[in-house]
């Protein structure tokens, strides 16, 4: 049960609330969708897998979408209850920390993005950070080069940031008591849920990490994954969280949770210690705006380099008077060139702002598009090593979005990084530990887990935050109010998605169910490659891209989910048809 001392008014609302939260959700009626679709069916091969659109759930007054529907259910029950879309999101945050332990959690960290109806925004950065005992080279071998230690096992750990971060945002800009918004995830963990195939299905893909830890005997019942149809029961996690709800962060940087953890790091040769925990703060930061057409784009700061990267991006597209159409040669050329030049900037110049000056103001200025789209032959493809070099100076995630009867609009993305983080376990309290260390540059100008190269800005210190590629991002209309929310999970391909929904929508004007269904390109910089989906591309334009000298390979994509505003008032909600996820509203 939940701490004695609790206020009453404060109980009733987590009472009602956990009610109604532990039952499995009713099946979203979809809208119908062909009208809107004969233009993706149109673009898109006979082959593309999803030449049908997402899902989509209408909503006239509000809206929730995540990946996993139990926790989009208690973000959609707290604003009924009263709540606002912070209260929401932060309810959706900590129930995605029991139901979906692939990439929920308490144990990693992550990124808010707030419009409120009054025009505040707020930008919450919960970024995991480096222990005090981290080194430069702590991932190298005897020969210099980078080893598996930074994404598996104890020292792969960064100190957690989520609890911090969601308590940090309810604080400034929430409205009902706190233990009303934890008290939902508390009855999902002691109670237990039925588990479904999406969750099943993750267990046994990771068995032999998750075994390697402490979690094996939680998740592997009689050796086996927990099966569908069967009910889970997190005990240790929902005393966790009662500690959550009693004492808010201290009640997990301080006292029993913290000394767990600590207690785990040293079993297993990590750095965290109750010092480290203790000293962990959120940052509270203004979020990047800029324009697109005739749209206003608000998107993440630094640490993470998502919001700067889609910047550039736009500012770059936007010299062009329209975009050529989706499906064409033109099209994936636009991108492949533009992509190419953001992110190898994204990779060698972006890091911690509190580490490292970094040339923000540059790389989101229209002028410095200018100058790149300078270098951006419209006939041929450029090898990254005839880029000039004035442009050098200087995997499992989960992403949520909310929108209130109000019309205040919440982004969100959380991470651990790989699906179940390092793998470790921290059984007495009940959650994965991430393994963002892998997210610095072990070795400066070597891959790191999701291929991507960094440099300098991004090497690990002590009590640095690593780089991201997360991207929450709220686009506000012409009319200034917020049109589309969207964010994605896929680490490095997070950025290029979120640049392809938005561009859908603002640029090809499309609906929802197209733009997040169409078929996405993908080009990191290193390797010099444009990536395409698999039966998304016809082959006249794949040989074409070929003779302008692309090299193309088929590779995924970021899994995104999204909330758009109807014209005639009220909202779609779409989750990405790539990945279990569902969308809410009423």
């Amino acid at each position: 049960m939940p701490s004695p001392s609790l206020a009453r008014p404060a109980l009733a609302v987590l009472l009602t609330l956990a009610t109604a939260c532990a039952t499995v959700p009713s099946a979203v009626r979809p809208v119908p969708r062909d009208a809107d679709n004969r233009e993706l069916r149109e673009f898109a091969t006979a082959t593309w897998a999803w030449r049908d659109g997402a899902r989509v759930a209408g909503g006239d007054s509000a809206m929730v979408t995540a990946n996993e529907p139990l926790a989009a259910r208690v973000g959609l029950d707290v604003l009924r209850a009263g709540g606002n879309a912070v209260d929401a999101a932060v309810a959706v945050g900590f129930a995605l920390a029991v139901t979906y332990p692939e990439a929920g959690n308490l144990g990693g960290g992550g990124f808010m993005l707030v419009r409120m109806a009054d025009g505040r925004t707020a930008a919450f950065d919960f970024r995991e950070m480096a222990p005090a005992a981290a080194t430069r080279e702590m991932f190298l071998d005897a020969n210099g080069e980078p080893t598996d230690a930074s994404r598996v096992g104890h020292r792969a750990s960064g100190v957690p940031g989520s609890v911090a971060g969601l308590h940090l945002a309810h604080g400034r800009l929430g409205r009902l008591p706190w233990p009303a918004v934890v008290g939902p995830a508390i009855a999902l963990a002691r109670d237990g849920f039925e588990v479904d195939s999406t969750m099943e299905a993750a267990l046994a893909g990771s068995q032999r990490l998750i075994c390697r830890f402490a979690g094996c005997p939680v998740f592997f019942p009689e050796g086996r994954p927990a099966a569908r149809g069967t009910r889970f029961r997190q005990p240790a996690l929902a005393a966790t969280l009662e500690r959550i709800a009693a004492q808010g962060a201290d009640g997990f940087y301080r006292g029993p949770t913290a000394e767990a953890i600590a207690a785990e790091m040293r079993r297993g040769g990590g750095l965290i210690t109750t010092a480290d925990l203790a000293a962990y703060r959120a940052a509270e930061r203004r979020p990047l705006a800029g324009r697109y057409r005739d749209r206003t784009i608000l998107t993440m700061p630094p640490v993470s380099s998502g919001g700067v990267t889609l910047l550039e991006a736009l500012n770059v597209l936007e010299t062009w008077p329209r975009l050529a159409p989706p499906g064409t040669t033109a099209h994936a050329h636009q991108l492949g060139a533009v992509l190419q030049r953001a992110y190898l900037d994204r990779n060698l110049r972006l890091g911690d702002p509190e580490a490292t000056p970094l040339p923000v103001d540059e790389l989101t200025s229209k002028a410095y598009a200018r100058r790149l789209r300078a270098t951006i032959p419209e006939d041929r493809a450029t090898p990254i090593a005839d880029i000039p070099s004035v442009l050098r100076d200087g995997p499992e995630t989960t992403h949520f979005n909310v929108v209130d009867a109000e019309g205040n609009a919440v982004a969100t993305t959380t991470t651990i990084n790989d699906l179940f983080g390092s793998g470790v376990y921290v059984a007495e309290a009940g959650f994965f530990l991430n393994d963002e260390m892998d997210d610095f540059a072990a070795r400066p100008g070597r891959p790191n887990g999701f291929g991507l190269v960094q440099g300098e800005a991004n090497a690990i210190a002590p009590g640095k935050r690593m780089l991201s590629s997360m991207t929450p991002t709220i686009v506000l209309g012409a009319d200034g109010r917020p049109e589309l929310l969207v964010g994605a999970r896929g680490g490095g391909l997070i950025i290029s998605a979120v640049l392809q929904i938005v561009l859908n929508v603002v640029e090809h004007g499309m609906p929802l169910t197209r733009a997040i269904a169409a078929p996405r390109w993908h080009h990191q910089a290193w390797p010099d490659t444009l990536r395409y989906e698999a039966g998304g591309v016809a082959p006249d334009v794949l040989a074409e891209l070929q003779r302008m000298g692309w090299a193309v390979r088929a590779g995924g994509t970021g899994r995104a989910t999204a909330i758009q505003r109807r014209p005639g008032g009220g909202w779609w909600g779409a989750a990405d048809p790539r990945r279990d996820g569902v969308a809410m509203g009423w």
